[in-house]
């Protein structure tokens, strides 16, 4: 039997997103401060951290706790949404309850790929890893 091509949850989906890999997309239309997903995640130790960065999860989790020092891969589609200077949603952590709520910041439109800034703030323009990687290459 074949896989699906796109991986579907009732109202997002994963798809290929141009030059970034897969993605998640919007299946319905979703309103400003409508809640995406919440998804739960596996909380790691620093040392876990520090094992993940040899890793292909390296892309993939989110610095988690107060002070920063552990980290968590989310569950569900919480660990594929892309990045963008422009995001259409945030994510929202919650350390003790052990999730990420992804929310839209603005109107989202069926098809449309749901994007969140990686800084946290939607607004924060400071340059992610692979950015930085870049501009280092420059």
């Amino acid at each position: 039997m074949k896989p699906p091509k796109t991986l579907r949850q009732q109202y997002i989906y994963i798809d290929e997103s141009p030059n970034k890999g897969r993605g998640v997309f919007a299946a319905k239309a979703f309103r400003k401060g409508e809640v995406i997903e919440t998804a739960p995640v596996i909380v790691l130790s620093n040392d876990s951290m520090g094992l993940l960065d040899y890793t292909e999860l390296y892309n993939y989790y989110f610095l988690w706790g107060n002070d920063q020092s552990q980290c968590a891969i989310a569950l569900g589609f919480g660990s594929i949404y892309n990045h963008s200077y422009q995001p259409n949603a945030r994510y929202n952590t919650y350390y003790r309850e052990q999730i990420i709520e992804f929310v839209c910041i603005e109107n989202i439109a069926p098809g449309e790929e749901i994007l969140v800034n990686y800084n946290g703030e939607p607004d924060d323009q400071s340059l992610v890893w692979f950015d930085k990687v870049k501009k280092s290459l420059s």
